[in-house]
């Protein structure tokens, strides 16, 4: 039977070694094994090879990606601001309109009190007309009923 041990110490070297019991002899055999360098911990040829590809992803990202961005960013800016400016003269647009129409409406309203006051006029005129004509009439039949009156009156006292 095969039995591990596994030792860290202090300074992270990790030692392994195995016990194998023999089925014969059924006495213990000490087989110490070291392990190798830490799985772990990077080797300095791997930090080099990583510093050397961030190097180079940088340099092929500043040279390609980064114009791209720029001209995105810069074509999205652009669309922005045209449609910010398509919108303030749209904006601007209606509030011309809505002067208009308010001033339309203005003139419509001094137009419609204007109308309003020659009517009030005119019936006041043909009422005045009407008034007097039946003024008149009303006086006429009285000078003619006293007329009367003062005729039965003078063939009465005869």
């Amino acid at each position: 039977m095969l039995t591990a041990f596994v030792n860290i110490n202090s300074f992270s070297e990790v030692r392994v070694s195995f016990d194998a019991v023999s089925a014969e002899t059924g006495s213990e055999e000490g087989v110490p094994v070291t392990a190798g360098p830490n799985p772990i911990a990077p080797e300095m040829k791997e930090l080099a090879w990583g510093a050397g590809s961030f190097i180079v992803f940088l340099f092929l990202m500043r040279l390609f990606l980064v114009p791209k961005v720029r001209k995105g960013m810069a074509s999205r800016y652009e669309s922005i601001r045209s449609d910010h400016e398509y919108a303030s003269a749209t904006r601007d647009g209606a509030r011309v309109d809505v002067a208009r129409y308010e001033s339309a409406v203005a003139e419509i309203r001094v137009e419609a009190a204007r109308r309003l006051d020659v009517a009030r006029q005119t019936l006041d005129k043909e009422r005045a007309e009407k008034v007097a004509q039946i003024n008149a009439q009303i006086a006429s039949r009285r000078a003619e009923a006293e007329s009367q009156v003062a005729a039965a009156r003078a063939a009465a006292q005869s």
